[in-house]
This record gives structure tokens, C-alpha cells and sequence, in this order.
């Protein structure tokens, strides 16, 4: 599981460079280019990674004294 987070901040690390170096105007067309697809890419694996955790989230309830699980379900 660290793994999965350190590839996480990384990608997202990676992506707030491109955000930075494109908003710069510093940047030739295929450069933007290229830095598009790469934050594409980078949007579609953190988005995955962050479903991926919601879905195993657990939290632990205290049930007639016995700790039991129960899905996470995000506050609206």
C-alpha cells in the first residue's frame, strides 16, 4: 500500500510541475502538446488510484461489543 502512495504523490508531484510549466507560457505548441498528454495521463492514473482507495476504505464499528466493518461511505 505505501507503494500505491508513494506512486500517488509522485504522479500528482509530476502533475502540478506540468500545471506550473504550461501556465509559465514558456512553452513551444508541442511542448503544451506534450505536456498535455502526460497530465492526461497522470489525471486518468491518480483518479483511478483515488476510486480504487475509496472503495476499500473501511471504517471499524462497535457492534454489541465486537468490532465488525462496514464500507465507508463518504459524508454528503
Amino acid at each position: 500500500m505505501a507503494e500505491k502512495t508513494v506512486d500517488f504523490e509522485k504522479s500528482l508531484e509530476r502533475l502540478e510541475t506540468l500545471v506550473e510549466e504550461m501556465e509559465s507560457g514558456d512553452l513551444s505548441l508541442e511542448q503544451m502538446i506534450k505536456h498535455f498528454e502526460e497530465g492526461s495521463k497522470l489525471v486518468t492514473l491518480c483518479s483511478g488510484k483515488l476510486n480504487e482507495v475509496e472503495q476499500k476504505i473501511e471504517k471499524l464499528v462497535k457492534k454489541g461489543g465486537a468490532l465488525t466493518t462496514e464500507p465507508f461511505k463518504p459524508e454528503e
